[in-house]
């Protein structure tokens, strides 16, 4: 068992290091600049590792279709007509051998920039994630950086048929492409695509709309999606030998694991055939994948195929209705009861680049409101936790970037900056003097509560026990407002309860006897209790029965150190 909980540090580099501050709606690359590689440089990432983050996910790294013009340096013309937005969908793919070249600060050197980059990171004691898209790819795709003897996609594909399991793309034969988005798009469009390629979303028609994955083809995996989904593995299809070598390719990156992008729309005989030949070679490797089919998850983690899983439409879901007050808190028991023993294998978070921001109009309003959320995510398990770069400093995700409009989502189509993190950034010292009091505090609050979750060994390799059964007729704890667990490893014991109601609340927690004899602790009973976030320290004691009183602030958790007296 791992000593350390995974916390993964997810960043958009394109946005992560700009500093431009007057950003330009729609802007181009030249009007509001762009993140590079080398920002990450030795101090910042010394800043994310004291932070306590153990992993970076790097999103955007492969080169992703823009309306950015790179034709002097041999790179294919881009389609303005399908990129979303002026710098694209990082999950459009437009050559998989290669990196982004907006990252570079010398495009001619940009591999060797993000090899250098690696190498920081793991100087720096963190380790790397990229993406791999396996299900879909840019509709101008295009490999001029693929190593010799290695074949691009669709060179070889019979577009005169719908499917073929040898195939690299769906056709739409006789049928011409024909996109139904804004005119303002069309009115120059030079792309001509005919046959139409089935769109990366599943969408089996000449005529994607403007909210299809327009920008991107399906790829074949020898699966006949118009014939009652029949399948043809044997022989092996092209598609998987072609994905296995893209994956070999970035491994001998020195990469330590890949964020497989929505991984269900993909069979899942492909995994369970290539990732124990890539873990052969790279034993360690993780690979993670984006799923939010639970009926799904076990398949998934069978025979290790992957490491761990999203927990999206499970823990996710069920904490933004809870932190916002459309559900009790007691729902998250039956949550948790539903993925049961596989909950260490769930990558929880409460941010990402598909979600709203915590402190977004659309959801809290403020990043201190998530605190309760993050506190119950952080302790639950001995499973990843996953944290959105700007998410520790309350960024609101509110601006009306471009394609992206004011959504509380911080943009991945657009050139931009993000406020919070620019001044944290501060001319590259990566430090607070920028921020306001309370960026700060909360920036505080996060750090404190991952250097917890490793160094509490009950947090990081301990069991957990539900507290809420033995609590739900205790007229001093409010089921549909907090939420309490234990965390052990049978030398340890750590009370965790958190409160999701908008106002102040002294609660009493009741730990029956059975919970230490479950963790063989029954001499802890009647004891003191350390609190591991709040500044003062101070102990609180607790009656033999095993009712612990607690002062909880709105949207706030605590984590008790049980110690006896």
């Amino acid at each position: 068992m791992q000593s350390h909980k995974i916390v993964i540090y997810q960043v958009l580099p394109r946005l992560f290091g700009n500093r431009t501050a007057n950003n330009i709606q729609n802007g181009s690359i030249g009007e509001n600049g762009c993140g590079k590689f080398n920002d990450f440089t030795d101090t910042a990432l010394q800043t994310i590792k004291d932070a306590g983050y153990t992993h970076v996910w790097y999103i955007g790294v492969l080169a992703h279709a823009s309306i950015t013009d790179y034709t002097r340096y041999g790179i294919p013309e881009q389609y303005p007509e399908i990129i979303k937005g002026n710098a694209g969908s990082p999950y459009s793919i437009r050559d998989y051998y290669d990196v982004d070249p907006d990252l570079a600060v010398h495009v001619e050197n940009r591999m060797q920039e993000f090899e250098e980059l690696v190498d920081r990171t793991h100087k720096a004691g963190l380790k790397v994630i990229i993406d791999f898209v396996p299900n879909h790819l840019a509709r101008n795709y295009r490999s001029v950086n693929k190593p010799a003897g290695i074949e691009d996609f669709g060179e070889h594909d019979d577009p005169s048929v719908a499917f073929s399991p040898q195939n690299n793309f769906y056709y739409l034969p006789g049928e011409a492409l024909h996109l139904q988005i804004a005119p303002a798009k069309l009115t120059h469009a030079r792309y001509h695509e005919e046959p139409a390629k089935v769109t990366g979303n599943d969408c089996f028609t000449n005529n994607p709309t403007q909210y299809d994955w327009y920008e991107t083809v399906k790829l074949n995996y020898g699966v006949d999606y118009l014939n009652g989904r029949q399948t043809y593995f044997s022989p092996v299809p092209d598609t998987w030998k072609k994905m296995k070598d893209i994956l070999l390719f970035w491994a001998a990156k020195q990469i330590d694991g890949f964020r497989c992008d929505m991984a269900e729309m993909v069979p899942l005989e492909f995994w369970r055939w290539v990732v124990p030949q890539i873990k052969e070679q790279y034993p360690g490797l993780l690979f993670i994948a984006e799923i939010y089919n639970p009926s799904g998850y076990r398949d998934f983690l069978a025979d290790t195929v992957f490491d761990y899983l999203y927990d999206k439409v499970g823990l996710y879901d069920v904490l933004r209705d809870v932190s916002c007050g459309y559900r009790p808190a007691s729902d998250i028991t039956f949550t948790l009861n539903n993925v049961g023993d596989i909950q260490h294998k769930m990558l929880n978070f409460m941010e990402n680049h598909d979600e709203q921001r915590l402190a977004s109009d659309y959801f809290l309003k403020s990043g201190d409101k998530g605190i309760a959320a993050m506190v119950l995510t952080s302790c639950l398990n001995v499973n990843p936790v996953m944290i959105y770069f700007g998410q520790e400093l309350g960024e609101r995700g509110m601006d009306e970037e471009g394609y992206s409009g004011k959504n509380g989502r911080t943009t991945i189509f657009d050139y931009w900056s993000v406020d919070t993190v620019r001044r944290w950034n501060n001319g590259g010292k990566w430090n607070d003097e920028l921020l306001t009091v309370e960026e700060k505090r909360l920036q505080q609050f996060y750090s404190k509560l991952i250097k917890s979750c490793h160094n509490e060994r009950a947090l990081s390799q301990g069991l957990f026990y539900d507290l809420m059964p033995a609590n739900y007729d205790n007229p001093d704890f409010d089921s549909t407002k907090q939420f309490a667990f234990l965390r052990s490893d049978k030398k340890e014991l750590i009370v965790v309860v958190v409160n999701f109601d908008n106002h102040a609340k002294e609660v009493s927690i009741h730990i029956p006897p059975h919970a230490y004899a479950f963790f063989e602790l029954n001499h802890l009973q009647g004891g003191k209790a350390r609190p591991l976030f709040s500044g003062d320290g101070a102990e609180l004691f607790f009656s033999p029965q095993g009712s612990l009183k607690v002062t909880l602030g709105a949207h706030s958790g605590e984590a008790y150190k049980i110690s006896s007296l």
